[in-house]
């Protein structure tokens, strides 16, 4: 299995910490936030885990190179307009990586290894599948989504409280058929401006409207998790990642 780990942003809401040092380099309990993800996959059975840089890349490409992980491959491509737009575009030149079953997870989503070996257990009974959360509440900035069953019919920030079942938390699994469609999807998002600046999820949240079963979701209810994105955010990772430490993750 293949995933590719979206980390191209410089992660501007969590200045000056990222003047010169990219999001995913912020160090949690020793390690920085990319292996953190890395040894998570690892764990579930990933052998294959493509990172897609931007800001500092040089630093990402040095962090990577000092992971050391038997029997994983582990590399990067490069996404040279990081600055100019949103991770739609990383999806776009990734998209060669993209010819098989795959998973994304967003660069500033931490997960402990369970989430990922729980998705991969699963028979996959849809193309895509939207790993999300269930809370007692959600806020302007937590990528809510509308769900009917196992069936996703609606993912974005903006969606109504009163019909919202979760949170996507930021990571993604794809079967070949999920790939193509997501892959031709972000194609045709990209033919004009406006695709550069999209979240990729508008792309699955485009499918799930239109292409009718093609999108579920998988919840993780109870597993741990972190979006890392503000500054308290950082606490909740540390003290996450130090729980990790103590046992054994």
């Amino acid at each position: 299995m293949k995933a590719i780990i979206l980390s191209a942003g410089q992660g501007r809401r969590l200045l000056p910490l990222t003047a010169e040092t990219p999001k995913c380099l912020i160090p949690f309990s020793g390690r920085p936030l990319v292996e953190w993800q890395v040894r998570a996959l690892a764990q579930a059975g990933v052998d294959d885990v493509v990172v897609v840089t931007g800001f500092e890349a040089a630093k990402v490409d040095q962090a990577l190179a000092a992971i050391s992980l038997p029997g994983v491959r582990l590399r990067t491509t490069h996404n040279p307009f990081f600055e100019l737009a949103d991770n739609l575009a990383s999806c776009w030149i990734a998209r060669h990586e993209m010819r098989q079953p795959f998973m994304i997870l967003n660069g500033d989503t931490m997960i402990e290894p369970e989430i990922a070996k729980r998705v991969l257990a699963d028979p996959a009974t849809s193309p895509i599948t939207v790993t999300i959360d269930i809370k007692g509440d959600y806020d302007s900035d937590d990528m809510k989504v509308r769900a009917e069953g196992d069936r996703l019919l609606a993912i974005g920030k903006t969606l109504p409280a009163e019909i919202v079942t979760g949170e996507s938390i930021g990571f993604l699994r794809f079967t070949d058929e999920g790939a193509k469609t997501f892959v031709a999807e972000i194609e045709r998002l990209l033919r004009n401006e406006e695709g550069l600046k999209r979240w990729y999820l508008s792309a699955i949240d485009g499918i799930a409207r239109y292409h009718q079963g093609e999108v579920g979701v998988r919840s993780i209810e109870g597993l741990d998790w972190s979006e890392l994105d503000f500054p308290a955010d950082l606490d909740r990772g540390i003290a996450m990642t130090e729980d990790w430490v103590k046992r054994g993750i």
